[in-house]
């Protein structure tokens, strides 16, 4: 039990610490290089503004070009790492920016649903049931070959629950061991769990993967 309490812990601190530099290099993504790419941006614009020879003026309008592109790039990835509407807003707006970002992405659609009353949730809670819901979405479009997938909220006084179902080709929940999906679900387990939460996982051949995620608020 001792050995048990002290490995839950040093998971739990390993988590937080690996978090708080995931934090740390999405704001400096976002409020350092960012900014200093929108430095460049407004400074090769202005400069564009003067030149009259076409072949320099048009070499330019590609550069800017590749630059707000690049800062797009930038801000998606920010908000991959680290949502800034997850410790502003909380965990439902933070899952709803996510999704918007993912099926940019990957081109899958995602239905969400919550019912019930969003209740205030531990930051390191809320950070963890994120990190869930963003494995799961990731692996599905690693390897579930589906276009759609459904995530419902359930809140209740005690308890959010959160179902995932991905519509797509599925697995045999015995060979786990030797599915790419493993280590993935692993961590979500592992992180549920450190919560005094639970990360649940059934699925059918031809129909899809379910993933169900409790935690006790």
């Amino acid at each position: 039990m001792e050995y048990s309490a002290t490995r839950n812990q040093m998971s739990s601190y390993i988590i937080q610490a690996q978090e708080e530099e995931i934090k740390r290099i999405s704001l400096e993504l976002h409020e350092g290089v960012g900014q200093n790419l929108f430095s460049i941006l407004t400074g090769l614009k202005v400069v564009e503004s003067g030149i009259k020879e076409d072949h320099v003026k048009n070499h330019l309008h590609e550069m800017t070009q590749l630059i707000e592109k690049t800062m797009q790039e930038i801000r998606l990835l920010s908000v991959e790492l680290y949502p800034p509407a997850l410790t502003a807003l909380g965990l439902l707006p933070a899952i709803k920016s996510y999704i918007k970002v993912y099926t940019s992405t990957f081109g899958i659609v995602v239905e969400l649903s919550s019912i019930g009353e969003e209740k205030p949730i531990l930051e390191q809670n809320s950070i963890a049931v994120f990190r869930v819901c963003q494995e799961a979405l990731t692996n599905i479009a690693k390897y579930a070959d589906t276009s759609n997938v459904r995530i419902d909220l359930k809140w209740s006084n005690s308890k959010l629950k959160i179902s995932i179902f991905d519509f797509g080709r599925g697995f045999q929940i015995e060979d786990l061991e030797k599915n790419p999906y493993s280590l993935g679900i692993a961590t979500m387990k592992e992180r549920m769990l450190l919560t005094g939460g639970q990360c649940e996982i059934s699925s059918k051949i031809g129909e899809g993967t379910s993933i169900e995620i409790s935690l006790p608020i």
